[in-house]
Order: structure tokens, then sequence, then C-alpha cells
């Protein structure tokens, strides 16, 4: 148990059986009245963003979340396979909690993975990943009617929009958190 007055960012709540993790939060004391803290918090499962208001000093039930780096092992079918690098035990992640991320996994890569109670909350890729190219049409020079951009595939099967200078076998850097080309690695 911890007090609104201990809030802090990252902080992860457990609150109506739900984990909600606290992404700002503002002490406000008005000219009159009791002081109160304003929160934003964002369910940890789903994603969920809510504003929700405390008054000052109420106790609110705090979650150990246990963040560590591990490393991506293979996919075993719907679910993914990570071992901790410090104890070297293997923990399987469901497909869906792994999400979007799977899109920029390659074996071998360290993540964060979040545990709460033994269950796996969510995968934290780098912001950033060097893939290779596999598969991307030829850049016609003079072709900007798509704004300069073409589709291509990279070694996890992800498609990403690149340059039209770009082609097959290049290794370039994407953004994890919006799949976009950020340059040549």
């Amino acid at each position: 148990m911890a007090s609104t007055n201990d809030l802090k960012n990252g902080l992860v709540l457990n609150l109506d059986g739900d984990l909600w993790t606290v992404v700002e939060f503002q002490h406000v004391k008005p000219g009159k009245g009791g002081a109160f803290v304003r929160t934003t918090l964002k369910n940890v499962l789903s994603g969920k963003v809510v504003d929700r208001t405390f008054n000052a000093g109420t106790k609110v039930d705090t979650a150990t979340v246990d963040k560590r780096t591990m490393q991506y092992l293979y996919a075993d079918g719907e679910d993914f396979v990570f071992m901790d690098l410090d104890t070297y035990d293997q923990i399987t992640v469901p497909g869906g909690t792994v999400g979007e991320a799977s899109k920029f996994l390659l074996p071998e890569a360290e993540v964060i993975v979040a545990t709460h109670e033994g269950a796996a909350l969510y995968v934290e890729l780098p912001t950033s990943v060097i893939l290779e190219v596999t598969y991307t049409e030829p850049g016609l020079q003079g072709d900007r009617s798509t704004g300069g951009t073409k589709p291509a595939t990279v070694e996890t099967g992800a498609t990403v929009n690149v340059p039209l200078f770009i082609s097959n076998g290049e290794k370039i850097k994407v953004d994890t958190r919006d799949s976009r080309y950020l340059g040549r690695a």
C-alpha cells in the first residue's frame, strides 16, 4: 500500500482488480477545499487510458511488476519463448501478450519482459532495430506519385515504407513504435 503522495510516473497500481500504470500525475491544492491528485492511468493489459482523481493522502494498492532483460529464443506455434539472461530460466509468453512487437522480433534479440505474479504482462522492444530488406520492388527514378516511398518486406515479415533508393539485401533501421523507416544501418 502507498499513499497518493507517493505516486510517480511508471508506478503500477492495482485498482479494481486491474493493473494500471501512472502515465502522469499532478498534485492540486485549490484555494478552497481539500487537496487532490489528478492522474492519467494506462491499463497495462489493454492499453486503455483514463483520467482519475484521488483525494490527497488516500491509500492506493501498488502492484509489483518485475521487468527483466530477456533474450528471444524462438516461436512455439502462437507463443514466444524468452530466456532470462541472469538465471537462464525460459518462459513462454502468449502471442496476444507480445502483440505488435512480434513484427520486429529476431532470434537472440534482447527485450524487456514485464511480469506480475509469474504472468507476462507485456514485451518492451528497443526503440529501433536493424533489419535486412528481403523483398522490395525496384524504385523508378522520377516516380513520385507515392510520395517517394515504396513498401519493403523485412526479414521478420513486417512491411515498412522505405525511400525509392532502398534495394533488396540492404540493412535498414526501423522504429519499433510506429514501423517507420529511420535510415540505412
